[in-house]
């Protein structure tokens, strides 16, 4: 049986929004809302809180979490995951990088993401179609397109693909539109290799992460999800997180 483990990556240290994993929504922290989700999901073996700082780590061992502790230093969450495959010091087939700042994602999501792990697939993420004009041209929305065989071709935070002769009001109307959703699954050997790679230009250029993956020739699996997320990356989105459950319940 495949064994695949979820990290949560959650850094103490944000420009926007300090000390963010330990934000209450509704009576629970953030970090503990992602991993409560995370701890439904039917394909991980186990849900480990990866994160840089003490208060953090002791506050996820209150309330009977798995925790690791690692470099303050890490530039994505993807190094950090790549140092608690290094401290678990166990064997596993795949790593999926459960964002910490997604307090409502859905344990079906995980499983979907899980459902492309085999053994031949380098690495994996979700995507969901885009069904708004501010969805579609949000510069914090990252685009995504793909090949016959579901494996990503670009991302970009411009909106792709360019729709020439037709107004942009009239995009959605005209052509499938997708947004990346952040959830990464990585093979464990794969990891280890794209956390060596050093920054590519178009990383440089997009501030994203994937494409130097896709630049050095590795293979990115897309799985849609009709399940919609909400991320939080400013205080003000806390707001939002309360009126997100109001709208669930």
């Amino acid at each position: 049986m495949m064994k695949i483990v979820g990290v949560i990556p959650a850094r103490y240290a944000s420009t926007r929004f300090p000390a963010k994993p330990l934000a209450i929504i509704m009576g629970k922290s953030m970090v503990q809302r992602v991993y409560e989700q995370a701890s439904q999901s039917k394909s991980l073996s186990k849900v480990v809180v990866a994160t840089d700082h003490a208060l953090i780590s002791d506050h996820v061992k209150s309330f009977g979490g798995q925790v690791c502790m690692t470099s303050e230093k890490h530039p994505s969450g993807t190094d950090r995951c790549q140092e608690v495959k290094t401290l678990l010091n166990e064997e596993f087939d795949y790593l999926i990088n459960i964002q910490g700042d997604e307090p409502f994602i859905a344990a079906e999501q995980i499983d979907l993401l899980a459902s492309v792990l085999e053994g031949k697939t380098e690495l994996a993420t979700l995507i969901k179609k885009i069904d708004s004009q501010e969805q579609l041209f949000n510069p914090n929305n990252v685009r995504v397109v793909f090949n016959i065989h579901n494996e990503a071709i670009y991302f970009s935070r411009a909106t792709i693909p360019y729709l020439r002769g037709v107004s942009e009001e009239q995009w959605l109307a005209n052509q499938t539109y997708f947004k990346h959703i952040g959830m990464y699954a990585y093979r464990a050997d794969i990891l280890e290799k794209i956390t060596k790679l050093g920054i590519s230009s178009l990383e440089k250029a997009e501030s994203l992460e994937q494409l130097r993956w896709l630049e050095n020739g590795f293979k990115i699996k897309v799985v849609e999800t009709e399940i919609e997320t909400l991320g939080i990356d400013t205080p003000e989105d806390l707001e939002k997180a309360k009126k997100f459950i109001d709208y669930k319940h």
